[in-house]
């Protein structure tokens, strides 16, 4: 039996049945590449879900743990240390919002998102009593959201797949169609005390919100008090060649919340709010044990230290513009491919069939290339950082390969023009 095997019979004796997971037991990882057991390598550009904007083995991250690691790794939030507030800094000057809270991953950043939009709608209420002001404690979400898997968060949650097993969910929560401005106003009201957007939907398949309907979003919060909350756990942190995705807009959120790439790989999120948001907040409201520790907060650092030294935002648009370029190109040559849409590198080309998707997923890893299939029909590319137009260029022929494949044909249809020049990392 070899080691995958033992792995994967002892997997499904002790632990819960989560994850379909393939078939692979990956060891290492250098820059954009993976290496499994017998020394094979693939091309990631998944990148761990998005989290791995740095590639793997980055010597700043190596760094910042050992180093980190050797002082102080955990100390609790009942006591001062010195990143978090660093980190604070680095990402309110970056966002433009004025507070920070530290947490473990993306959905704790959300939960905490809601509370303190509960919690503000509390304060405004009770501020507002002499006077009449009122406003209530809904969410509206949009339609194909998601926000992770606790709770609160995948009460805000679109897919029924995701909410339906652990009914009832939280109450409170109505969903509008995406990017349908008449629906937002229709269900908004004085009773809604936040709305839940992300600018660039993660999960339900790479979809941009207009500008129409972000802007309605923020003028319909400002008209009763109401607050934008952002999630950017996917899009932030530069993916989309910004430090968040609603910066493409011009449009300032009351709350967003960060996490994936944020810890280079360990865990971490974030909650930013506006001042003004922040005032609900006191001791003993909200915690965390293990969010926000000393050696998240060091590799954080490390992170966008980096990000912004070698350039990478401008890296990310580039290299993002160019795999975009020659995605639109395939789609001119395969019919199959019905859409192809994203912000920097965090792209996707969307096919006409859910059998179609789960195939070229398949049999992009029997070429060694990592992709995902989300929303059952869209191709997922989510690179590190660091990726290059070569990487794009060797992904974009295995795909032309395996669509060509499909439609019957013997040889490529579509000859994509190469960038040339040598891999980083």
């Amino acid at each position: 039996m070899t080691k995958l095997e033992q792995i994967r019979a002892a997997e499904s004796r002790l632990l819960l049945t989560t994850y379909d997971r393939n078939p692979i037991l990956f060891v290492k990882g250098e820059g954009v590449y993976l290496e499994d057991e017998k020394g094979a390598r693939y091309l990631d550009l998944l990148s761990g879900i998005g989290v791995n904007a740095l590639g793997y083995g980055h010597p700043v991250i190596e760094e910042a743990i050992a180093k980190q690691s050797r002082a102080l790794i955990h100390i609790s939030n009942l006591y001062y240390h010195e990143g978090q507030a660093e980190l604070a800094l680095r990402l309110t000057e970056r966002t433009g919002l004025d507070r920070a809270f530290f947490c473990n991953s993306g959905t704790e950043a959300w939960e905490g998102a809601l509370k303190l939009a509960r919690a503000y709608a509390g304060l405004r209420r009770s501020e507002g009593a002499q006077t009449g002001t009122t406003i209530g404690t809904k969410f509206l979400a949009l339609e194909q959201s998601f926000h992770g898997r606790t709770f609160g968060s995948v009460s805000t949650t679109y897919k029924a797949k995701y909410r339906e097993p652990f009914g009832p969910v939280v109450p409170g929560v109505e969903f509008v169609r995406f990017n349908d401005v008449n629906d937002l106003r229709a269900k908004f009201s004085n009773e809604v005390c936040a709305i839940l957007v992300e600018a660039i939907q993660g999960e339900g398949g790479i979809r941009p919100l207009t500008q129409e309907f972000f802007a309605e979003a923020r003028a319909l919060a400002n008209s009763t008090g109401a607050l934008l909350i952002v999630d950017e756990i996917q899009a932030g942190m530069g993916r989309t060649g910004k430090w968040c995705g609603y910066q493409h807009y011009g449009i300032q959120p009351d709350i967003t919340t960060l996490a994936k790439p944020l810890a280079g790989g360990l865990p971490l999120g974030a909650v930013l709010c506006t001042e003004e948001v922040a005032r609900v907040m006191h001791a003993g409201m909200h915690g965390t044990t293990f969010g926000g520790g000393p050696l998240a907060c060091a590799v954080a650092i490390a992170v966008i230290d980096t990000i912004e030294k070698d350039g990478l935002l401008a890296h990310a648009t580039e290299t993002g513009d160019y795999f975009q370029q020659q995605l639109r190109s395939l789609a001119k040559c395969h019919e199959s491919i019905v859409d192809v849409r994203g912000k920097g590198l965090m792209l996707a080309a969307e096919v006409d069939s859910a059998e179609l998707g789960k195939l070229v997923v398949a049999e992009m890893l029997k070429r060694r290339i990592l992709i995902n299939c989300t929303s059952d029909t869209v191709l997922r590319f989510l690179p590190p950082f660091i990726v290059e137009k070569v990487h794009v260029d060797k992904a974009i022929a295995a795909l032309d390969e395996i669509f060509t494949e499909q439609a019957g044909h013997t040889a490529p249809v579509a000859a994509v023009p190469s960038a040339g020049g040598h891999e980083r990392g």
